[in-house]
């Protein structure tokens, strides 16, 4: 998910404030690159200072003890800073920057247009609960391995005492607010309670402090999970009569697209392509249903609608998964099994040193999507990303038989490609490389979902698991990220009922109810997200393609894959100019 971001700087002064106007441009122009640099620098310590959670999230901790709140004092000074920072780019020549820098450029200004945008017209701050919850960003601080536990646990506590004024602010500036992301945010604050009752207790046994001073820890946190369950139980309680519809309406949303998407597709032309794609992966699916009928489903007779046959012979190889107790483990038992395929194939380069951990998903993050990638930022490359896995505990029979049916064998394999190995995990330990702090920390969400789905499709087309049901499965899959885009857009834009977006997903994208009921609730509490994963996908595979007509047999994929992903998290539609622009400079 994106992060919101505020960025705070003195403006820096560019441009001769006199002297001849042509020696000025001249020397403006040879000397935008070191003074653009120096900008960034103060920029984004300026951003860690207003936005000190963010800072944390990146690694950066020197303001862990604080926690911002969300009042109007804070938004207007948000506003200010970005206007200040607006200014200070238009002081530069962006004609006079190198590729590099224009990419930061662009993504600078984008992200503070986006914020000012989001204060101003979206003011989800208002209508979206679920935007007020602490426990993330405290058990962040007890999962971190940067400092010793003492500091961090100090830290913890200095940061628990803004807690009651934070609460206060959010139910000031909630007005009218959906039902829906009004009971997420109920679900949430209590989930993640055991941070304060259970996960600081275990801590706290592990260090030597005073006993006074770890029941002055403990006091507060007692203070701070009231605060929490007062501020579910005032949601809970709310008069509110005139809820604000959870859809967020055409013209929002095609803003909020342009801003988080940044592709070269407006949201309307990236819609009309996945209707186009979903129709294409139908009639690939149909030709492998269709062979692979006789050796599931020769007792049946076939039945003459092709999506009928196709759902048929996915009802019937999803039944190959594995037992709800054994989902984590399982996950965690193919992660080297996908790094020995990627070292044999050579396809891109792994570090060993960068753990990756398979855990149990958080309460306090229960409710959106099942499976997740939690991943240290570019000041904290060594600490540990986490692959959050959904639990199927206290799940009834049939609900669990739904969900493993649709993370079959085959599916759960490249759920795994997907958020991990060598999808999200590998992409963002790059990305943490990168020697452009503002591609790291301002990553593009269409570009980090599009890189993942992208290596799905490319782990098949280098062998892995290669049989019919494998690609069959993956077409389903790959028919589910078309769809998002279709629902996203027609749920936000088009009023599209429930009732249409369920069969959408279980008649035509082939998904088991449990997956389809998942996906409306999440629909109903994100806006434009559903849409990152094929629009950035569709971008770097058809960049990819392209640049193996112009290349030939000269087109290596490894150095492909190490090249794109050595830009960061930036928008695919710069990652392409960058390396288009490498390429011209090269010598051939």
């Amino acid at each position: 998910m994106k992060h919101i971001f505020l960025a705070g700087i003195i403006c820096i002064s560019v441009a001769s404030c006199g002297g001849d106007s042509t020696t000025t441009e001249t020397k403006s122009v040879a000397d935008m690159n070191p003074q653009f640099d120096k900008y960034k620098e103060q920029f984004i310590e300026n951003l860690w200072k207003i936005y000190p959670g963010w800072a944390s999230s990146q690694g950066y901790h020197k303001y862990d003890s604080i926690l911002t709140i969300p009042n109007d004092a804070q938004r207007t000074k948000e506003l200010e800073f970005t206007k200040a920072n607006l200014d200070s780019l238009k002081s530069f020549d962006i004609n006079g920057l190198s590729d590099n820098n224009k990419t930061d450029y662009h993504m600078i200004d984008n992200q503070l247009k986006s914020l000012e945008w989001s204060i101003k017209e979206q003011k989800s701050y208002e209508w979206n609960p679920s935007e007020y919850n602490v426990s993330g960003s405290f058990a962040e601080i007890l999962n971190g391995n940067y400092d010793s536990l003492d500091v961090r646990l100090r830290n913890f506590y200095l940061k628990m005492t803004y807690i009651p004024s934070y609460y206060e602010a959010a139910k000031k500036n909630i007005k009218n607010p959906t039902l829906e992301h009004t009971q997420l945010a109920i679900d949430q604050n209590l989930g993640g309670i055991s941070v304060f009752e259970v996960d600081l207790h275990e801590a706290l046994n592990k260090v030597h402090f005073s006993e006074q001073e770890k029941q002055s820890i403990e006091a507060t946190a007692k203070q701070s999970v009231e605060v929490i369950k007062d501020f579910a139980k005032w949601l809970d309680n709310l008069k509110n009569k005139t809820p604000r519809s959870f859809r967020l309406g055409k013209e929002l949303y095609a803003k909020k697209f342009e801003f988080d998407i940044q592709s070269g597709y407006t949201a309307d032309e990236v819609y009309e392509k996945a209707l186009a794609r979903k129709k294409e992966l139908h009639e690939k699916m149909f030709e492998l249903a269709d062979k692979l009928w006789e050796k599931y489903m020769s007792k049946v007779a076939k039945p003459a609608d092709k999506l009928v046959l196709i759902k048929q012979v996915i009802d019937k190889i999803s039944e190959k998964h594995v037992k709800p107790e054994e989902f984590q483990s399982a996950i965690e038992k193919q992660m080297p099994v996908l790094i020995d395929f990627i070292k044999q194939k050579d396809l891109i380069y792994i570090d060993p040193s960068k753990p990756l951990v398979v855990r149990r998903e958080p309460d306090y993050m229960a409710g959106v999507a099942g499976a997740s990638i939690s991943a240290p930022g570019p000041y904290d490359k060594n600490g540990n990303t986490y692959y959050n896995v959904g639990s199927l505990a206290g799940w009834d029979k049939e609900r669990a038989e739904s969900y493993l049916r649709e993370y079959n064998y085959y599916i759960l394999q490249i759920l795994n490609i997907h958020e991990a190995i060598p999808g999200h995990y590998t992409q963002l330990v790059y990305s943490n490389q990168s020697p452009s702090l503002i591609k790291s920390i301002f990553g593009n969400g269409a570009m980090v979902e599009g890189w993942a789905v992208y290596t799905e499709r490319m782990m098949l087309e280098s062998g892995y698991e290669n049989s019919d049901e494998m690609w069959l499965m993956y077409y389903k899959w790959n028919l589910r990220t078309t769809c998002n885009t279709i629902l996203d857009y027609s749920v936000h834009t088009k009023e599209m009922s429930k009732g249409d977006a369920l069969n959408l997903l279980i008649n035509e994208a082939f998904q088991q109810n449990a997956e389809a009921e998942g996906k409306w609730k999440r629909v109903s509490v994100t806006q434009v997200q559903l849409c990152s994963y094929f629009s950035g996908y569709s971008e770097i595979y058809d960049f990819r393609e392209t640049l193996k007509k112009q290349e030939g047999d000269k087109f290596n994929l490894k150095i492909f894959h190490e090249k794109f992903l050595s830009y960061g998290s930036a928008p695919v539609k710069y990652i392409k100019e960058l390396m288009l622009s490498e390429m011209t400079k090269s010598p051939k």
